[in-house]
């Protein structure tokens, strides 16, 4: 079995998984729009071009996500995607790009249980966690 997070967003999908496939040295490897469904199931025009699917791989992991649109989109929250790495400097990187005009509820730092330890919401809306694996002692 899997467990892969599922984003929804408020009609920014693409936008949002190309900054993560930057971001997150991720790779992209499907991204459908409503237009890519057969005409009957399209929506209306001005969704056509929205994501109805997205798939990004990120070392290993599958992150998926779609647009909602506006009478079904709710603002993501009762969860954070935690990134775990084991290099204090990609800790940092991590965080510093998806803090990026977001909003940090708790900056990167150095603490009792991790070398780094950091919460954001990136601005997508997207919490996340990134974490340094290892004893706070060592860093």
């Amino acid at each position: 079995m899997q467990i892969n997070p599922y984003l929804i967003f408020d009609g920014r999908c693409e936008e949002a998984f190309k900054f993560y496939e930057q971001a997150l040295h991720g790779k992209i490897e499907a991204m459908m729009t409503h237009a890519d469904a057969p005409p009957d199931q399209q929506g209306t025009p001005e969704w056509r071009n929205k994501i109805m699917h997205a798939r990004m791989v990120v070392g290993g992991q599958v992150i998926m996500g779609s647009d909602a649109p506006p009478q079904h989109f709710a603002r993501p929250q009762g969860f954070m995607i935690s990134l775990n790495v084991k290099d204090t400097a990609e800790a940092d990187r991590l965080f510093n790009a998806l803090s990026q005009n977001g909003q940090v509820q708790m900056p990167i730092q150095k603490t009792f249980w991790s070398p780094r330890f950091g919460m954001c919401t990136d601005r997508f809306g997207i919490p996340w966690m990134v974490n340094c694996e290892g004893a706070a002692a060592s860093a």
